[in-house]
């Protein structure tokens, strides 16, 4: 086995076996990187925490149109973080397709009753998949649902070129064994 001279001299300052001063230099740095990551795992908590607060407040302080109405503009982050227009484009115009895609890759149950005009869009998981209410799970965080709400309309009104309207029907944050939406089409 052979060691470069570059790798027995991190190995030796890292341990500390080395005197000249530059192992503690760069000891210290790895001590600075584990106290960032302590701040990071911190600062993450803080805003994880203040979420949860937000939507136990929401729940427990608005009434259930208003507190809807409010969560429901939020999808646009999320909507826009996940770059949804372009991941959508392809779909534009062509709802089946698109029911097609969601089958496929995302594992989802859609029923498109196309005279009516109605789908009723089944996660079909287990779970919730929202990153944002990852956190907390033992506490009523359900006003999150008014986002899927509403990042769901703007999916559907994307790919449609109408104004959806989407309905949580069922959701895991509220005890049901997956979430799905109703989905109206004008």
């Amino acid at each position: 086995m052979t060691v470069n001279r570059k790798d027995f001299l991190k190995k030796v300052c890292f341990s500390g076996a080395c005197l000249c001063g530059f192992g503690s230099i760069a000891f210290s740095k790895e001590v600075d990187d584990s106290n960032e990551d302590k701040m990071q795992t911190q600062k993450l908590s803080l805003l994880q925490d203040w979420i949860a607060s937000i939507l136990l407040n929401v729940n427990d302080e608005l009434d259930k149109g208003s507190a809807r109405k409010l969560i429901k503009k939020t999808a646009g982050v999320h909507f826009e973080n996940l770059k949804m227009d372009t991941l959508l484009a392809e779909y534009k115009g062509d709802l089946d397709k698109f029911t097609v895609f969601l089958r496929e890759k995302w594992g989802w149950k859609v029923d498109y009753d196309k005279e009516k005009r109605i789908l009723i869009a089944d996660e079909n998981k287990n779970y919730c998949v929202c990153p944002i209410a990852v956190h907390k799970k033992d506490k009523d965080s359900s006003a999150i649902c008014y986002c899927s709400e509403g990042f769901a309309e703007k999916m559907f009104s994307l790919v449609s070129g109408k104004q959806a309207q989407a309905e949580v029907i069922a959701s895991i944050r509220k005890g049901d064994t997956s979430c799905k939406y109703k989905i109206v089409l004008p």
